[in-house]
């Protein structure tokens, strides 16, 4: 039996080729006038931003644009756009981008609406009131976090990483417009791709997980593993960016109300030291934490359940040892296939730091739910374990 849990969801979700179209209804009916759209200079430079704001006009809506977004966001850049959002007041924000222009959106409405600075939410449900109303126009497919409650802001000063866990912080409306993800290059679709499989993984192998949360992060492990390698092909495949649209929102559903783990935890310190990709420190990462969590029984069961969500075969029915080591040799093969580096080292990881990343990692808000809780020197060795050619 499983203890009783809480479910959350998003409300309103609009899919699909032209689904930005969709929101203008529902900002009509609210009766909003006013909004704040926080993206970055590639998307305001490449007019998606403009394509955007037409839309809030066909609504009625006045619009101003913050373009300042950059990947991991810092607290200074949260600081900027609160500074734009004080000084227009909107009545919603519309974040338009991957997970950091949504994370940035996520910040800037907790803090509007609660008072204090951003640094002042680290942790689970620190804020009281609910977030400005936040419209995320997601144009990755990877990060989820139109559909989740985390958020997660780099704190300059202390070269890390505040994962922020708030109900509030939902967002009213998420849309997964795939027009707007063709001009995604290769290595941010396989990136974000990857980003989305460790969500799903995590979320199976987390102490959380529920079957609810299994339905939706098995279904996406099995999606992103046929449909990532096409989308990162050829861009214009209309059929795979659906489909890694909807798989990348499963795996963000899923890993909402499940937590994640250790892989999330080492990456989150590897972003705030390093600045380095998100999606990119998971991918490296996950199958040396997965080989880590399967040291442990109880954990090698859940591996039959990823096993025949990769579509494996063989006797992993009779073999949970057999279901580890597979499952975690296809999820290397899967990331050698889109591009992925193959080490740490290669990202510039070094040994003479991972004390540091390893204490960072040990205080983040996802290694609680990790099926197994590591050690520090345990920590160390998986970081030294991925930074080695193999």
């Amino acid at each position: 039996m499983h203890n009783p849990c809480r479910v959350n969801m998003i409300a309103t979700n609009f899919f699909g080729a032209g689904a930005i179209e969709l929101i203008a209804e529902e900002i009509i009916k609210k009766g909003l006038k006013k909004a704040l759209v926080i993206t970055d200079s590639f998307l305001f430079e490449s007019k998606v931003a403009d394509q955007i704001c037409t839309v809030l006009a066909g609504a009625g809506v006045h619009s101003f644009i913050y373009y300042g977004v950059k990947p991991n966001p810092t607290v200074e850049i949260v600081n900027e756009a609160l500074s734009i959002a004080r000084e227009i007041e909107p009545d919603f924000i519309v974040a338009l981008g991957g997970g950091s222009a949504i994370d940035t959106s996520k910040a800037v409405g907790i803090v509007l609406a609660n008072k204090g600075k951003v640094e002042d939410y680290e942790g689970v449900n620190k804020s009281s009131k609910k977030s400005l109303p936040v419209i995320a126009v997601n144009t990755t497919a990877g990060t989820g976090s139109e559909v989740t409650t985390f958020y997660v802001i780099t704190d300059e000063k202390r070269h890390s990483k505040m994962v922020m866990v708030d109900t509030n912080s939902a967002v009213w409306i998420a849309v997964n417009d795939t027009n707007l993800m063709i001009s995604m290059p290769k290595s941010l679709t396989a990136a974000t791709g990857m980003d989305a499989m460790t969500h799903a993984l995590e979320a199976v192998l987390s102490k959380e997980a529920t079957p609810f949360t299994d339905k939706d992060a098995l279904w996406a492990i099995t999606v992103i593993k046929e449909y990532l390698p096409r989308a990162v092909k050829d861009p214009n495949d209309m059929q795979a960016r659906e489909m890694m649209a909807y798989a990348q929102y499963s795996a963000g559903l899923a890993f909402s109300n499940s937590g994640l783990g250790m892989v999330h935890a080492m990456a989150h310190s590897l972003g705030g030291f390093y600045n380095l990709p998100h999606g990119v420190c998971n991918a490296v990462l996950l199958p040396h934490v997965m080989e880590f969590n399967a040291k442990d029984e109880k954990v090698q069961q859940n591996f039959q359940k990823i096993y025949k969500a990769l579509e494996l075969k063989g006797a992993s029915a009779y073999s949970p040892y057999r279901a580890v080591t597979d499952s975690v040799r296809e999820i290397k093969r899967l990331s050698q296939e889109v591009g992925i580096p193959p080490d740490l080292s290669e990202l510039g990881v070094r040994e003479e730091d991972f004390d540091s990343l390893a204490k960072l990692a040990l205080q983040d808000t996802c290694m609680p739910s990790n099926p197994v809780q590591p050690s520090l020197d345990q920590i160390k060795a998986v970081y030294a374990k991925a930074c080695k050619k193999h």
